[in-house]
């Protein structure tokens, strides 16, 4: 893979896929949809080197070497022709807005922090799974670049298995339904003193995959399902319980859905869809079994291809009509922004698993972890991630309350339930 000389480029133009048309219109500096995605390597980080790797890597991922660009009628993505974003030291909290005109205009920043390299990618360019499979390529070739064991041992190309599919998995996978909107009770909003807007407070709780995965057959679930339960029931027993109102709304999780395994997709855009598992208590106690029972039996009814289905019908039908195409941008805009609101009142709080991080055997050697870390949204001020790597878990709660009751109560249930739990915060509630 070798560096890619300066030379007068193509422009290249693409429509942003299904979910993406969201993200700019909602995008500010207190609403950043900024996630970041991080690896720890074992030695610390070299920049100039990690720099190189950057301009050898970027100008394969035509989803990363983007510009986003504001027509008549959509939003649309453009050929960066710029020179890649500089590789800086991280000096700010996770997860910033990223602007589309700083930047050099790109839609991504890589930070580094001693042996820790960030991904930072504003979702409107890809889910979770696409920014893995860039991050990776990335640590590939900066690790053939410092590591002398792998320079002549590895070749300098992308990996077999590195996808650099772009196509629209919802517009290919889309079969129209009847139609049917997906309205929403409200959701019960977790209301408490906040931090600075600039500010956001995370702790990693490591877990061990063996543990994990021993509790949670004890209670005839998946890991997944188990997490899923505890957050919900820290919520509850911290800012619910014994607190019930006649009108009381359910905590409501969004838990974000790779749909690639489901339609064989392996695109490097967006393709995920959204679920949600509600809680809504009508008793002053619930046991955390009996939470269990209610989020597990909410959770199997949704993870099925008929109801993906459904959710990409009914998420592509209004875009691909006729009289939808020729409404101006500016009139789209109005209506998307409402449509998120109304979408983002169902929800507490939001869970994601970017699922298990596997790295080619040679590289493995010099990475110790991951982490993924979620930007706060409209309502929801507490969030978690899952990322998992090499018989680990990280489990990351990130919020802009300076309480800190939920964090506690979550972790203080798993090692009560066996499972040993290690504590690392970015220091914000020290402060």
């Amino acid at each position: 893979m070798k560096k890619t000389k300066k030379k007068s480029q193509i422009i290249k133009w693409d429509k942003l896929d299904n979910t993406a048309n969201i993200f700019p219109v909602i995008a500010s500096e207190s609403m950043t949809s900024v996630y970041r995605i991080s690896a720890t390597l074992i030695r610390e980080i070299d920049p100039l080197l990690l720099q190189e790797a950057l301009d050898r890597v970027l100008p394969l991922f035509d989803v990363f070497h983007a510009r986003l660009r504001r027509g008549i009628f959509w939003y649309y993505f453009e050929t960066n022709t710029k020179e890649a974003p500089r590789v800086v030291p991280e000096k700010t909290y996770p997860c910033r807005y990223i602007s589309p005109y700083s930047n050099r205009s790109y839609l991504f920043r890589v930070t580094y922090y001693k042996n820790r390299i960030n991904l930072e990618v504003f979702h409107v360019l890809t889910d979770g799974l696409g920014a893995i499979t860039f991050l990776k390529e990335l640590i590939y070739a900066y690790l053939r670049l410092v590591e002398p064991s792998l320079k002549n041992k590895c070749k300098d190309t992308l990996s077999s298995d590195t996808s650099l599919n772009k196509e629209d998995s919802y517009i290919k996978n889309y079969k129209k339904q009847p139609a049917k909107g997906y309205k929403k009770e409200k959701a019960f909003r977790i209301k408490n003193e906040v931090m600075h807007l600039s500010e956001l407070g995370v702790i990693h709780g490591y877990l061990n995959i063996d543990q994990l995965k021993l509790v949670s057959k004890s209670f005839g679930v998946s890991i997944n399902t188990y997490l899923l339960s505890v957050y919900t029931y820290s919520i509850y027993k911290e800012y619910v319980k014994g607190r019930l109102t006649k009108k009381q709304k359910p905590i409501a999780i969004c838990v974000p859905v790779n749909l690639r395994p489901y339609f064989e997709s392996i695109t490097t855009k967006n393709f995920f869809a959204v679920i949600s598992s509600s809680f809504k208590p009508d008793k002053e106690d619930y046991s955390f079994e009996e939470v269990l029972e209610i989020v597990s039996k909410c959770i199997a009814g949704q993870l099925n291809k008929e109801n993906m289905e459904r959710m990409i019908s009914y998420g592509v039908a209004n875009e691909i009509k006729w009289y939808v195409r020729a409404v101006p941008l500016v009139i789209k805009n109005i209506a998307v922004k409402h449509i998120y609101r109304v979408s983002a009142a169902a929800n507490t709080s939001t869970l994601t698993n970017v699922g298990n991080i596997e790295l080619l055997p040679e590289y493995k050697e010099f990475v110790e972890r991951f982490h993924v870390i979620l930007s706060m949204t409209q309502d929801q001020n507490i969030k978690g991630s899952v990322i998992s790597f090499d018989n680990s878990l990280v489990f990351t709660i990130s919020s802009r309350l300076k309480d800190t009751s939920i964090q506690k109560s979550f972790f203080r249930k798993l090692a009560s339930d066996g499972v040993d739990v290690i504590i690392e915060t970015n220091g914000v509630y020290y402060e």
